[in-house]
């Protein structure tokens, strides 16, 4: 896996939104190849292929990032941050899928790059449907840059 192509990449510290959200993907989705990573640290270590990822291939970016912005380590606003802020990584689509309703995270989301911010439903059946809604978005209606 570590060379391997990476269609979806999970940032997601809560274990359970993880699982459901790599189980309801791979369900329906085309993208099968879903790396889930725990903390912003880590997705940055796996972005820039550094630290424990340092044998990946740079080349093989994920074609789309699902980010939460409350983490440990690195929030996820300072991933977005440091993603966009590059020239290698700046292409790739960034989804804020976040519990934070608040406007300023929002707008700082929009303004460092993302392209699009949707809010996680508490409600078991909503979750299922707002990913499944995303893999409709992600498969057949967003079209991704070339690697």
């Amino acid at each position: 896996m570590e060379n391997s192509e990476v269609e979806i990449l999970l940032v997601e510290d809560d274990s359970a939104d993880a699982e459901l959200a790599m189980r309801s993907l791979k369900k329906s989705s085309a993208l099968k190849n879903i790396v889930h990573v725990k903390d912003g640290a880590e997705a940055l270590e796996f972005i820039f292929c550094i630290g424990r990822y340092a044998g990946r291939n740079f080349e093989m970016k994920p074609k789309i990032i699902l980010l939460d912005i409350n983490m440990p380590k690195i929030n996820g606003i300072d991933v977005l941050r440091r993603i966009k802020a590059d020239e290698q990584t700046k292409t790739i689509p960034v989804i804020v899928l976040t519990s934070s309703k608040e406007s300023p995270d929002i707008k700082t989301c929009y303004q460092l790059g993302a392209n699009s911010y949707l809010v996680k439903p508490v409600e078991f059946d909503n979750f299922l449907k707002v990913v499944a809604e995303l893999d409709l978005y992600m498969t057949f209606l967003n079209l991704f840059p070339k690697q």
